[in-house]
């Protein structure tokens, strides 16, 4: 895959312009956009800066993180807590995106989006209001194992990090996820499946590839 650098603003610039210029794929009201990445490359940083670029060309934006969509720790935590199996495939309630993210803004949806669902500090719902997102408004979900759920995004980007960088930049007490991510490169692939791919090995010096037709 060939790189080009570019600057964190040219990159946000360029996916808001295509967001902009993008009709909603599955027949309804609203887009639906993803920064994929692991923890270590901050993907909710990526996706602050593409909201505040789609604000500017006047879209309704959400940024949801999917920190917020946790299981209980009963279901996150039964085979331990440092297990990476069920980190890369129990963690996250994938069911509750479906119901309470993507179901709303679906044809004929209201766009009412709850903005988080779990508290892992304390282990219980939060209580956080739902928030409805206007037509034509773009729901940015950001964070890790986000390709290969089918889910109805109109854009994916993916922010790769190399196995030396990502060991670098993980703390010391995460690095037990490492093989979470090993197996979400061998089985998703995200690099290939997304639309546009950002090498973060260094954050202030982005390389991407371009965006996919």
């Amino acid at each position: 895959m060939r790189l080009e650098p570019i600057t964190w603003d040219r990159l946000t610039g360029a996916l808001a312009a295509r967001l902009d210029g993008l009709a909603p794929g599955d027949g309804g009201d609203w887009l639906k956009a993803c920064v994929d990445g692991a923890p270590a490359a901050r993907p909710e940083e990526t996706a602050r800066l593409l909201a505040d670029e789609l604000r500017l060309r006047g879209r309704d934006v959400m940024c949801v993180d999917t920190g917020g969509f946790l299981r209980p720790a009963s279901l996150r935590y039964e085979y331990g807590k440092r297990d990476p199996d069920t980190y890369y495939g129990g963690w996250f309630d994938t069911g509750a995106l479906w119901r309470e993210v993507f179901g709303p803004l679906e044809p004929g949806g209201g766009g009412r989006v709850l903005p988080d669902l779990w508290d892992p500090a304390t282990d219980r719902a939060t209580r956080t209001p739902y928030r409805t997102l206007s037509p034509g408004g773009v729901l940015l979900l950001h964070g890790p194992f986000l390709l290969g759920h089918w889910f109805p995004f109109d854009l994916t980007v993916h922010l790769l990090l190399s196995p030396g960088a990502l060991a670098r930049r993980t703390p010391e007490e995460a690095a037990w996820t490492l093989p979470a991510f090993a197996r979400y490169e061998e089985e998703v692939a995200p690099a290939d499946a997304a639309d546009a791919v950002v090498r973060a090995d260094h954050p202030s010096h982005p390389a991407w590839s371009g965006l996919r037709d």
